[in-house]
């Protein structure tokens, strides 16, 4: 495995002010990963706005290709994405969205000169849009070395070629705990990340064409997500934050917290739609009747279950990042399988793979990135 070709010390300072007429400091960006691997890595600092606008001033461009693209293949499909359509989704979408996600939002148009408009409406696009994905967490007697690794598979669409701008970010905010997703340019919500407190968060869209068009009067997870982010310091906070959220559609969560001395995850089946709206489910849970078996120091629910269950018996005890990396492999959704992490939350790290030409995720390297290079000056 290739491992980080560049540690450095961040020097980027902190500035005031937060509107467009006081540009923020610039942001720190290297890569990491070799040849058709690399992945660019971006460290921004401050409030949620000035951390917007150096994304934007970094991404220029590629926020137009990525997001632009991303709105002109969702205006092609059948679904229905027209622009009215986000319009009215992101309007009722923003009154359950953390203020802070919304002027990182404003940021990043300032700095990029994309039309915040057209920002919103990329982001509203997963709310109506299905995803199918994998998640697995285990840790303790699990593990080889007692930590917790969490793997999260996006299987997602690649026609729309999101995976074509990769980058992982690092924020540094000036309230709240610093924190990395790894994302697409200019796209702002978490479909997974991990915080400096060791919360890692993944997800696995469950909700049927049948039942759009989509009740969306709540958060969706992407937000909720990175406001768990900066705020959760412990799983019980973070899932506190779950259990109180307006949430919306059917999904599934995976929420895991690395340190020692408070280690452990849980699962959440979200069925709005139905009468029990949130189950939760801890590990070795004998009223957890969505896998085919429960195990302890584990949780998980993925594109096959029972190759999962196999896999996750046959190695307990034995389970690092290698191993982890080959069940995602394993995993992976043929042919849409967009972006696989693999994270050690109790060493922050984390190592991720991006579909490329041809190629789905999983058949791609899972580059190393160790976050606590990123968080001291």
């Amino acid at each position: 495995m290739k491992k980080l070709l560049v540690a450095f010390l961040l020097g980027a300072g902190l500035i005031t002010g937060c509107d467009s007429g006081n540009q923020p400091a610039g942001a720190t960006m290297i890569t990491i990963g070799s040849g058709a691997d690399q992945i660019p890595v971006i460290v921004v600092s401050g409030t949620a706005y000035e951390m917007g606008y150096q994304l934007g001033q970094k991404l220029g461009e590629k926020i137009n290709a990525c997001l632009g693209g991303f709105l002109e293949f969702a205006g092609q499909q059948p679904q229905g994405f027209s622009e009215r359509t986000l319009d009215k989704t992101w309007e009722i979408l923003a009154t359950h969205i953390d203020e802070r996600i919304k002027e990182e939002m404003r940021g990043l148009a300032d700095g990029s000169g994309f039309p915040l408009v057209k920002i919103q409406r990329a982001h509203a696009i997963p709310a109506l849009a299905d995803f199918a994905c994998s998640g697995v967490a285990l840790w303790g007697k699990a593990s080889i070395d007692g930590h917790l690794y969490h793997l999260r598979n996006l299987d997602f669409i690649k026609q729309a070629h999101l995976q074509d701008y990769p980058v992982i970010v690092i924020y540094r905010p000036k309230a709240g705990q610093a924190h990395t997703i790894a994302t697409f340019a200019g796209y702002v919500g978490a479909h997974s990340g991990m915080n400096e407190r060791g919360i890692v968060l993944g997800e696995k869209g469950e909700s049927p064409h049948s039942e759009a068009p989509f009740d969306v009067d709540g958060v969706h997870f992407s937000f909720l997500f990175r406001q768990i982010l900066y705020d959760a310091q412990s799983l019980q906070e973070a899932a506190s934050m779950i259990e109180t959220a307006p949430l919306i559609k059917r999904y599934f969560f995976y929420v895991s917290d690395g340190k020692p001395e408070s280690m452990g995850a849980v699962k959440y089946q979200i069925s709005t739609p139905d009468t029990v709206k949130l189950r939760r489910f801890s590990d070795a849970d004998k009223n957890d009747n969505t896998v085919p078996g429960v195990l302890p120091d584990c949780i998980y629910y993925t594109m096959d279950n029972q190759a999962a269950l196999q896999n996750l018996q046959e190695n307990s005890g034995t389970f690092d990042a290698e191993k982890m990396i080959a069940l995602s492999r394993r995993l992976a959704a043929e042919g849409g399988n967009l972006l696989n992490i693999i994270y050690d939350a109790t060493a922050l790290r984390m190592w991720v793979a991006y579909a490329g030409k041809n190629q789905d995720a999983a058949s791609r390297e899972y580059v190393e990135l160790q976050l606590l290079d990123y968080l001291n000056p």
